[in-house]
């Protein structure tokens, strides 16, 4: 492909607005930690909620969809969509714990539950622990991404897109702070969506598929369209449903799906100006990331199983490709090859957007990691906040070397994604459960993390050659349930004085019972009323009008039980 002068105009229009966007904030970011980590803890719902979304539309989630399709249908998004549970219950239950807190970073979290040198060993070691390693192999599954497109579209080399990608997200990131990257998040949100739906229309009028209509009633898409999979086969249902809906969405710790709340989704509760821009920023995230966005990935995913039925057929097409990145992840990028000029330097700049977007607020989270738990704590703790604000600015060029070099060695976005799932198998319960009950401490969580990951490498490495992935996953998930609770009972007790202080910090009004009841049913239909949207938006799609008019009603009845419950909780 080439880039007309429109194109190009259009791609330096949106790269300049947000290296000036960043710039011009630069001073009002560097005032403090507190500005530059969590943009003053004055930011509405709104603002706050479009920016986690646009943080998940990553460069690498439409690829990520579309090996989801190609591979195991539509019905293979459940191992993602299944998350919809936890973020209902952060939104309804833990959004307003943490922003009682007023701490800096989620990390901060276990000085305040926990008590003595264990808590302060656990939050250097949970810092360094998400802000590198974590931090860095999303970022690289992102860059990954960006690297194919390149590719793909142009023939760019790998090393040419991360220096020239890096430099411009590193400039915003570095300058403008968290309030930079909410300010560009809105409209990099809006570019991305834009992008996505131009990117699926003209996938459905390529002369293959036929349009919407054609693309129904082809047989290569027919068995792949379901909502549900085979359940005649356990060797479908098992792994693509039952795993993800009963085990995988309470047990996995994921990036933006942390369960109870964490990393970024807490970083912009905490800096919500109360807890009701808290809940509703989380709301907001839940709602558009699992309802409206997915269906034009979906689309084109479906679109690419008709012009690319298999890997030969797409290496066919794309001879100057490095074979290495012919995957099915890489069929996204390469139904883009037949938009037309103008409109493709528009999807173009809408994927750099949804990079930059994605790459700043991870750059941002790490950094605040580095700055906040590990150099304010232990090594400078009477540094000021100009100093902080500085070392900052030093950590996110590292993470972004970092996360290039990486990237670089990655194949797949299907790759990272299962590597996240399971290093954080088995962690999840304890997330959910260390608000509440009191026997949980410092040694518990380091239990669920050291298991986790011997059990998670051992079983990758070196365990039964015919264990399936979601064998290794329900095993990891529950030996290192069974490690950290064990644990638990053998460790000391937490500290009661510790334990007042936090339960007086995240106390409200009425009971405990009568404050977590309305908000568990209040979840509940929320995320029924997501999944109706979901589901009844894909059945006005395939044309199933009946089913649409029953799922979108449903999803209006659940959103109307929702609103009430939380008003009477109110």
């Amino acid at each position: 492909m080439t880039l007309t002068g429109l194109d190009w105009g259009i791609i330096g229009v949106i790269l300049l607005a947000i290296i000036v966007t960043g710039l011009y904030l630069s001073r009002r970011a560097a005032k403090s930690t507190d500005s530059f980590f969590l943009g003053g803890r004055s930011m509405p719902w709104w603002l706050l909620g479009t920016s986690m979304v646009a943080t998940t539309f990553a460069t690498d989630t439409p690829n990520l969809v579309t090996g989801l399709v190609r591979e195991n249908g539509v019905a293979g998004n459940w191992g993602w969509w299944a998350f919809l549970i936890t973020g209902m219950l952060t939104a309804f239950v833990y959004a307003r714990l943490w922003r009682r807190l007023g701490i800096t970073t989620d990390i901060e979290f276990y000085e305040l539950r926990y008590s003595g040198r264990p808590a302060a060993f656990l939050r250097g070691l949970r810092a360094v622990y998400l802000g590198l390693f974590f931090n860095v192999l999303v970022m690289a599954n992102v860059t990954l991404a960006l690297i194919k497109y390149g590719n793909v579209l142009f023939g760019i080399s790998p090393v040419l897109i991360v220096l020239v990608a890096g430099a411009a997200t590193v400039l915003l990131c570095a300058s403008g702070g968290l309030l930079g990257v909410l300010v560009t998040d809105f409209f990099l949100f809006i570019i991305s969506m834009v992008g996505a739906i131009a990117a699926a229309w003209f996938a459905l009028h390529h002369t293959d598929v036929g349009g919407l209509s054609g693309l129904m009633s082809n047989t290569l898409v027919l068995e792949k369209r379901s909502f549900l999979p085979d359940f005649s086969d356990p060797n479908q249902y098992v792994p693509l449903f039952m795993v993800p809906l009963l085990l995988q969405w309470w047990s996995a710790w994921y990036p933006g799906s942390e369960p109870g709340g964490g990393g970024y989704v807490a970083q912009r509760m905490l800096a919500a100006k109360d807890e009701r821009n808290a809940t509703g920023a989380v709301l907001l995230f839940n709602i558009a990331h699992y309802a409206l966005r997915p269906w034009p990935w979906i689309l084109v995913a479906l679109a690419s199983l008709v012009v690319f039925p298999d890997l030969a057929s797409m290496k066919a097409a794309l001879p100057h490709v490095d074979e290495s990145l012919i995957q099915n992840d890489l069929a996204y990028p390469a139904m883009l090859t037949f938009l037309p000029s103008g409109l493709f330097g528009l999807v173009v700049a809408s994927i750099l957007a949804a990079y930059v977007s994605t790459m700043s607020t991870m750059l941002n989270l790490g950094s605040s990691y580095i700055v906040n738990d590990v150099y304010g704590r232990f090594i400078a703790p009477k540094a000021s906040d100009h100093a902080k604000v500085q070392v900052g600015r030093m950590v996110i060029v590292l993470l972004m070397v970092a996360a290039a070099l990486l990237a670089l060695v990655l194949e797949s976005a299907m790759q990272a994604f299962r590597l996240l799932l399971s290093v954080g198998a088995g962690t999840g319960l304890l997330f959910f459960l260390r608000w509440f009950w009191k026997r949980i401490n410092a040694w518990s969580e380091i239990a669920a993390m050291v298991f986790s990951l011997l059990v998670a490498s051992y079983l990758e490495f070196f365990g039964p050659a015919d264990l399936q992935i979601w064998q290794r996953f329900a095993l990891t998930v529950g030996l290192t349930t069974l490690g950290w609770v064990l644990v638990t009972y053998l460790s000391p007790k937490n500290d009661p004085q510790t334990l007042e202080k936090f339960e007086t910090l995240i106390a409200g009004a009425g009971t405990k019972e009568e404050r977590m009841k309305p908000a568990l049913i209040a979840a509940l239909f929320a995320s029924l009323g997501v999944y109706g949207l979901l589901f009844g938006t894909g059945s006005v799609l395939y044309g199933q009008w009946g089913l649409a008019v029953a799922l979108l009603g449903a999803s209006a009845l659940c959103g109307l039980i929702t609103a009430r419950v939380m008003q009477t909780k109110d």
